[in-house]
């Protein structure tokens, strides 16, 4: 069938992408950034917090089939999960836009990581002191596929507070990988930790084309 011959005269064309969704015209670097993490970390939170676009989520009621195969502890409250990928975007200046991609935390999702970390630059490990370790994994992945990264401390109202030093070596981070604190909710601070990412990615560049 011809569509637009079915069209009534009073119709509407569909309208495009919203003005703020518009890549801008001054963008000449596009960077895929990935936001990795355990379950409940803030994954979602943060890329919702930060995205100058209407985020993309695939987040899912929780049901009884993840019951004795998620790993819930310390997170009971929580209802829904990503069961794909969040999808966000950021300008950090007039020439170069971040794409993030938000992982699944729960273990029986990730499978999908390896087609979301092709073409990645770096990642940003979120963390939650209540449970660090389900962070071990997380980290253990990236270092094993050579992803550099920072990890983000996200700051939950009841979550204890150890100086970073004590979270370095609670996770066994070499001294060179940055460890930056960070409330997931707010964009300033989402950011923040995003730019700590770009001077560590930028460093290592600067490092690697010294060493050639």
């Amino acid at each position: 069938m011809d569509f637009r011959s079915s069209e009534s005269p009073g119709s509407v064309e569909a309208a495009g992408p919203r003005s703020e969704d518009v890549l801008p015209e001054t963008a000449a670097a596009a960077v895929k950034v990935v936001i990795v993490g355990g379950f409940g970390v803030g994954k979602t939170t943060l890329v919702g917090s930060v995205s100058e676009i209407r985020p993309l989520t695939t987040e899912e009621t929780m049901t009884q089939a993840g019951v004795g195969v998620d790993d819930t502890a310390g997170v009971e409250r929580k209802s829904t999960t990503t069961v794909a990928m969040d999808f966000g975007r950021i300008s950090i200046n007039d020439e170069l836009v971040l794409y993030l991609f938000g992982t699944p935390g729960q273990e029986r999702f990730w499978f999908l990581w390896r087609g979301l970390f092709e073409g990645a630059l770096g990642a940003v490990v979120l963390v939650d002191t209540r449970r660090l370790e389900v962070s071990f994994d997380v980290i253990g992945r990236l270092e094993e596929r050579s992803v550099p990264f920072v990890v983000a401390v996200n700051s939950f109202p009841d979550a204890p507070s150890y100086p970073l030093d004590e979270l370095r070596g609670a996770l066994d981070l070499p001294a060179s990988v940055p460890i930056v604190e960070c409330d997931a909710r707010l964009r300033t601070s989402s950011r923040d930790v995003l730019m700590a990412l770009m001077r560590y990615l930028q460093g290592l560049a600067v490092a690697t084309t010294e060493a050639s």
